[in-house]
């Protein structure tokens, strides 16, 4: 994806960088549908998020991260398949379910042992992770349940006022949720199939891979 940004558009990251890093809340692009983020350090951000969206609090927030040395620094151990899958579709719409350090909270890993991550292949995006210095919250910006926003108009049908900004910057040119991929295992599970087909997460694993209904 194209790295070119406009002036209105470096402007509107750099305010949503002040709103996240003073504890707010916003929506913002990525390479599937757009986004709902918080600082991954903030509780009451993080809290927020789950009342905004009328999410259950045992339901796991996935993180958005610049690059890889993030990945190895919240997780504990880094499988050979979950490498291969990283150096095919990372950056890019695969999200993975890996064990979590311990540096990361229950209130994102839902009180669980795992975290969902994703490096996305959007510059507004890495530049909002970059500009706040810290792994971003990755949801998408819908109710829970509810249709995934492609634009600012469709997150302000289902949020409406709820949240403290929306970088606007058109219709989300993917169109189609991560594909969420469990590696904490021999063999991996596909948890829910979005913009990465089946096939292609086999085709590098080498393995055939399980599926698990109604996944996260």
């Amino acid at each position: 994806m194209s790295t070119e940004l406009t002036i209105d558009v470096k402007a509107k990251i750099n305010k949503g960088i002040t709103i996240l890093t003073n504890g707010g809340i916003i929506a913002y692009p990525t390479d599937t549908v757009y986004g709902l983020g918080a600082c991954s350090d903030n509780p009451e951000a993080i809290k927020r998020i789950y009342q905004v969206k009328r999410r259950p609090l045992d339901m796991p927030l996935p993180l958005l991260l610049a690059d890889m040395i993030w990945i190895e620094r919240l997780t504990i151990t880094i499988s050979d398949i979950a490498r291969k899958l990283i150096d095919r579709f990372l950056p890019g719409a695969l999200t993975l379910v890996m064990k979590k350090a311990d540096s990361i909270p229950d209130i994102i890993s839902g009180g669980k042992d795992t975290i969902a991550l994703r490096i996305p292949d959007h510059p507004v995006t890495i530049a909002l992770i970059y500009g706040v210095g810290r792994p971003l919250i990755g949801t998408s910006a819908n109710l829970s349940g509810k249709p995934s926003a492609l634009t600012a108009d469709e997150i302000n049908s289902q949020l409406s006022d709820e949240i403290d900004y929306i970088i606007d910057t058109g219709r989300c040119q993917g169109g189609i949720e991560s594909t969420i991929v469990d590696v904490t295992g021999e063999i991996p599970i596909i948890l829910r199939e979005g913009a990465i087909p089946r096939i292609e997460i086999e085709k590098v694993c080498r393995v055939k891979v399980m599926e698990k209904e109604n996944g996260s």
